[in-house]
């Protein structure tokens, strides 16, 4: 398992659009995805969980990825995260 914290820049946290891409991305890989925010836990492969955060922009979130191909999981969320959710 790797657990990984990232801020949140993009513009209005985490609402449908990017919240969506960040799904699609975590459902790409067999390993289990949880985020943590404010003492709540999300499925990552879920856009209802993901959403019920409330996550906003300039919040840290917390990500435990574990799996076979968690490494590759992590690198991506990361990427996704650096370049601002830019598809």
């Amino acid at each position: 398992m790797i657990r990984f914290a990232v801020e949140v820049t993009v513009s209005g946290g985490l609402h449908a659009r990017p919240a969506s891409v960040l799904v699609n991305l975590l459902n790409g890989y067999r390993s289990t995805a949880k985020m943590i925010y404010n003492n709540k836990q999300a499925n990552g492969k879920s856009i209802l969980s993901v959403m019920a955060l409330g996550v906003k922009t300039g919040d840290e979130l917390t990500f435990e990825i574990d799996g076979e191909d968690e490494k590759q999981a992590v690198a991506d969320v990361r990427a996704l995260f650096e370049r601002n959710f830019a598809i």
